[in-house]
């Protein structure tokens, strides 16, 4: 059997859906796909589900039962040789959430990421003393105190997409709220309004706040991101997380709705340029 990982590459979960369409092409049920590699069934589901790695000589094996031209199938097997390889985020595996795992591993492959955060700056926007000031605080959960330093490099190591040469692009809405909650005092702030501000420069990234003076709006009710990718086989996906774990949802009504709320905030927000200005303004506060 192959072996389970924590979370699968997204390469995997790509190739995984392939490997289904394929199977559904060649008119075989499941049972069929598993009785030519005399396994259970379940194995041929957890490979197109992406919950195990690929065992080539399986593919190998199935591609050639699916009618795969020999061309086709060499390239899928390249392919999935590439996907098994671990994330640079798996360094990290002993402090690393299974369930934080394939969080990282959507947003290194996304084309688009749209973050609503309600209670402290994105992840992906934080400054060293920031991120450290909230996971010292608790505010992830299950983080222990030796592992800070960690989840802080773990951190800072994401923010990289957004400056690599296909960056995705980052729209985030965030509420005054995350900028008014002191977070490891006056310089800290300040530090982490000046990373705010130059990360608004970026052609990518679009940044707005939600002031407290245009009243509630649809997405108070918790934190969320919506993925969007540039394969077909991946939908748009939401990830929405709570003190101990997350869900990923990726269900065609449920990420309309967070999309529609996405979009109401935006328009609700202040506008990227307005919402410079405040950051500005938040500063000489300080």
């Amino acid at each position: 059997m192959s072996e389970p990982r924590s979370a699968p590459t997204v390469g995997q979960v790509v190739l995984g859906r392939r490997l289904l369409d394929l199977r559904e092409r060649a008119g075989l049920k499941r049972e069929e796909a598993a009785h030519i590699l005399r396994v259970a069934p379940a194995t041929v589901r957890r490979m197109e589900m992406a919950e195990v790695a690929f065992k080539i000589p399986y593919l190998q094996f199935l591609l050639k039962a699916y009618g795969v031209t020999d061309g086709e199938a060499e390239q899928f097997v390249l392919l999935a040789e590439e996907a098994n390889k671990p994330g640079w985020w798996q360094r990290f595996h002993d402090i690393l959430p299974g369930w934080f795992s394939m969080h990282v591993s959507l947003e290194g492959a996304a084309s688009l990421i749209r973050s609503y955060e309600p209670h402290f700056v994105p992840g992906l926007l934080q400054t060293e003393d920031y991120a450290r000031g909230v996971l010292v605080a608790g505010a992830i959960g299950q983080a222990q105190p030796e592992d800070i330093e960690g989840h802080v490099a773990l951190r800072m190591r994401r923010q990289d997409l957004l400056t690599r040469t296909d960056a995705p692009r980052f729209w985030a809405v965030m509420d005054e709220t995350a900028l008014v909650r002191p977070v490891g005092g006056p310089e800290v702030m300040r530090a982490q309004i000046d990373k705010l501000l130059e990360a608004a420069e970026l052609p990518n990234v679009t940044l707005q706040i939600a002031p407290h003076a245009n009243g509630p709006h649809p997405g108070t009710f918790g934190p969320f991101v919506l993925f969007r990718f540039a394969v077909s086989e991946l939908p748009d996906m939401v990830y929405s997380e709570y003190l101990t774990g997350a869900v990923y949802l990726d269900a065609r009504s449920e990420v309309a709705t967070h999309l529609e709320v996405m979009d109401r905030m935006a328009a609700q927000a202040a506008t990227a340029h307005r919402t410079k200005e405040i950051l500005r303004d938040l500063r000489k506060e300080l």
